[in-house]
């Protein structure tokens, strides 16, 4: 199924890539692929600044593979918006990338300091979201 086709079935669909390069994007669609990752976050100044397109409950939303062709549909089924210190283990154990709230910090710190937005007071935007297709 291409772009086009997808866009007709899900109205307001928007794409979007997990992480911030190749590698990391294919380790993170795999890991909702398989069921692993049922939530996100991205720090909110990359959404009011126009980078990111803010997630809307129970839109659909495709994530792209770092080619840009279609990999996974996902559901917003939650949004919150936390300060990066106050998100909790249980969200940050649904990302799926780590075993331990600590590890997910170490983990989400480098990753918003690769791409200029980390402060212990930055606010993030916690989704959660479900499998809807697989690509």
């Amino acid at each position: 199924m291409d772009l086009s086709e997808i866009s007709a079935k899900y109205p307001g669909l928007k794409t979007f890539v997990f992480g911030d390069g190749k590698e990391l994007c294919d380790a993170l669609t795999a890991l909702v692929i398989r069921g692993k990752k049922i939530a996100t976050c991205e720090a909110l100044s990359a959404y009011t600044s126009g980078e990111e397109q803010m997630p809307v409950l129970g839109r659909v939303d495709l994530a792209l593979t770092w080619e840009q062709k279609p990999a996974v549909a996902i559901r917003t089924i939650e949004i919150e918006i936390r300060k990066f210190h106050e998100v909790e283990e249980g969200f940050a154990l649904d990302e799926g990338e780590n075993t331990d709230l600590a590890g997910w910090r170490k983990d989400h710190q480098a990753y918003f300091e690769r791409t200029g937005h980390f402060d212990l007071e930055m606010k993030v935007v916690c989704e959660r979201f479900e499998v809807v297709e697989v690509y």
